[in-house]
Order: C-alpha cells, then sequence, then structure tokens
C-alpha cells in the first residue's frame, strides 16, 4: 500500500501507512506541532486500525480491521483565522468530486454531500470527515500560515453491522460497485490517490484565489437542496427549513419561508416532508 501510494503520489514527501495507531488526524497534528522532524508538506498517513478513530464534535469513529479505509493528510495554508472554518466543508466537497469521478455520468447523482462534510451514497453515510487546524511549530512570521490535517473514514464493507448497531442506514463501497459493476477494479490505493490529489489541488487553489467557486462547487453534489431540515443544538431543534445551499463562507443556508438564516455549527437532520413543512 505505502508504496503503491508513493509512487503514485510523488508530491507528498512523507508518505506511511501503519498497522495501527490511535488516530492518524492525531498523530499528524502532534507531528505538525513538534519541534523537529519532516517539515516539508504534504503528508499523508494511514492506517489498517484506529483505536481512537474520531469524528466530529468529538465521537468515536467505528472500525475494524479490513471494513475501512481511514487516512489523513497535513497540508500548509495561507489564510486568515476567520476563512479557516471554511475548509471544512471544502474537504468534503473535494473529496465527493474526486470519488464521483470514478463513476459514469448517469450515476453520479446518487453520490452527494451532507453539509459539511458527510459523503452519502442514496442519502446513506458512506464517508465522514475531520478537519482541524494548527499552528505549525516552524511557521514563519506570516500570521496566516496555518497547517490544516484532513482525515476521512470510507466504508469498504459491513454496512449492513453498522447500520444495526446505530440505528441508521449506512453506506459502503461494496455497495456502491455491486450498484456500479465498472467499479471492480477500483483499488484501495486508487481511492486513497484521488482524493489526496483533490485535497492537494483544492489547499493550493483557495490559498491563491479564495473560496469564490465553493457555493457553486457545493450546488453540484448538494444532498440537501430543497430538502426540510431541522438544525439541532445540544439535542435541541434551533431551526427549520429548507436546505439552499451553501455560502463563501462554507456556512449551510436554511431558507425559512422569506428569510434564509446562514448556519455555522449543529447537526443537520432531514425531516420526512409533511404538509405542514414551510415553503
Amino acid at each position: 500500500m505505502q508504496k503503491s501510494l508513493q509512487s503514485q503520489l510523488p508530491f507528498f514527501p512523507t508518505i506511511h501507512w501503519v498497522d495501527r495507531t490511535e488516530s492518524t488526524n492525531g498523530d499528524l497534528l502532534s507531528q505538525a506541532r513538534a519541534s523537529s522532524g519532516q517539515l516539508i508538506r504534504p503528508w499523508l498517513l494511514g492506517a489498517h486500525l484506529q483505536d481512537r478513530g474520531r469524528g466530529r464534535a468529538g465521537r468515536t469513529w467505528q472500525n475494524q480491521r479490513g471494513a475501512n479505509l481511514m487516512f489523513s493528510c497535513a497540508f500548509d495554508v495561507f489564510l486568515p483565522a476567520r476563512q479557516l472554518a471554511t475548509l471544512s466543508p471544502l474537504a468534503g466537497v473535494s473529496a465527493c468530486e474526486a470519488l464521483r469521478a470514478f463513476l459514469p455520468i448517469h450515476e453520479a447523482p446518487k453520490l452527494t454531500m451532507k453539509w459539511p462534510n458527510d459523503l452519502q451514497w442514496h442519502q446513506a453515510k458512506l464517508a465522514g470527515i475531520l478537519t482541524e487546524v494548527t499552528r505549525a511549530s516552524t511557521s514563519p512570521l506570516s500570521a496566516d500560515h496555518h497547517v490544516v490535517i484532513i482525515g476521512i473514514g470510507i466504508n469498504l464493507n459491513d454496512a449492513r453491522a453498522l447500520s444495526a448497531s446505530l440505528n441508521r442506514r449506512i453506506a459502503d463501497w461494496s455497495e456502491i460497485v455491486s450498484d456500479v459493476p465498472s467499479l471492480k477494479h477500483i483499488t484501495a490505493v486508487d481511492i486513497v490517490t484521488r482524493i489526496a490529489q483533490a485535497w492537494y489541488q483544492s489547499m493550493n487553489e483557495v490559498t491563491a484565489f479564495g473560496f469564490t467557486d465553493l457555493p457553486a462547487r457545493y450546488q453540484k453534489i448538494d444532498g440537501l437542496r430543497d430538502q426540510p431540515l431541522s438544525i439541532m443544538d445540544n439535542n435541541r431543534v434551533v431551526l427549520s427549513g429548507l436546505g439552499s445551499g451553501i455560502n463563501e463562507h462554507g456556512q449551510l443556508l436554511v431558507r425559512q419561508g422569506s428569510t434564509t438564516h446562514a448556519i455555522s455549527v449543529g447537526e443537520v437532520s432531514v425531516r420526512p416532508v409533511s404538509a405542514n413543512t414551510a415553503p
């Protein structure tokens, strides 16, 4: 795995794939903050098993050997601190676009993104992404220099067991291959390579051009558009309305009557359509 990735990703000076670790995101965060070691990025770290894999909001990422594809990348970015939160939806958009590129055009709409960065197949979660930002230990005088760590966990198989344990439908890559047999030749190395390349390109472009094209890119893969949504905070509904895309800050737009609200934090729940759904 590691040798194959090194040949496919020559612009990543450091690539490691280990049998087991606590958290690939955590490991790369520690390396970025350390005062010694490899300083030239990007880095890539993958693991067959993570003992303390993390999802958003501190959740534990459930994984078992052979059932999940898990890796993290570290990139240098030069952005004002106020723009760093937008990297999370950008990472999701880039990953979704990368996986869609494997699919025939007529199958691509089945793969969508749920804000802020979950990937879905037929509206069931296929992958989760965790984006974290830190200051590099050797950061130059520029206050805009940060290191972003992006980690992804993709369900390869065993979605039925996950669906049962989480009490909601989960998708996996084997389901996609079953629906689209032409993907049988796609390997784990292919998937990692495509996503890592997409993240690398997006991090470079956003440093140069900002986030102006993010809303249009998200619109093409939006799994929440015109869906009746509830925004939850501490298990309490704080807002209900219809999904209306995102803005340049990566905030979710929720339309409630004639008013559109920009949401930065909160859990998104898709509500069943009813006669009382707000237009």
